[in-house]
């Protein structure tokens, strides 16, 4: 049975706004291994428009930006969307009932599926179907923006806590 997991960075008070902040080398070099070894990965529509920049060759790239770039358009995509009528390479739109959606590809595949957008996630988390959030606490303060919790911060329970990068810490955390 797949895992969902609900990872993002995230600044010292909260948000997420990644046109705020960017990882540096060695988060991004974690964010490919974790391509590489994901199932695949959930969007909601706005993250999901957003990845797509990675569909696209970009001269300016460099090798780094190439490896994140082959890793995500190796996974299978699916995206929540009501608005959306067509998706990019390997990505699926999911229909009308969320809830048998996600829960289908949990019992159908292994590994780990990433979830992207806190407004998918707390959708995802009230039906119960998040097993674990990585919040990337990065040394910044934004004092604005969209939270990492889309909604009330449902109960959890830490599980572990790793330096990442010499600036930045994961904090794992799963249901209480």
């Amino acid at each position: 049975m797949a895992k969902l997991v609900f990872g993002m960075m995230l600044s010292l008070d909260g948000y997420v706004d990644h046109m705020e902040f960017a990882p540096g080398p060695a988060l991004f070099r974690h964010f490919i291994e974790e391509a590489r070894g994901q199932t695949g990965s959930l969007y909601g529509r706005r993250i999901y428009e957003i990845m797509r920049y990675w569909d696209d060759e970009h001269p300016e790239w460099d090798d780094a930006e190439r490896e994140f770039a082959e890793a995500w358009r190796n996974q299978p995509k699916w995206v929540a969307s009501r608005t959306l009528k067509s998706v990019g390479p390997n990505a699926t739109i999911l229909g009308e009932d969320l809830e048998s959606e996600v829960h289908g590809l949990k019992t159908r595949l292994e590994g780990e599926i990433e979830v992207a957008g806190p407004d998918l996630a707390k959708s995802l988390t009230d039906l119960g179907l998040i097993d674990e959030y990585r919040l990337y606490l990065c040394p910044v303060v934004l004092g604005r923006g969209k939270p990492f919790f889309a909604g009330p911060r449902p109960p959890l329970r830490l599980v572990a806590n790793d330096p990442i990068a010499e600036d930045v810490i994961r904090l794992t955390y799963v249901p209480a």
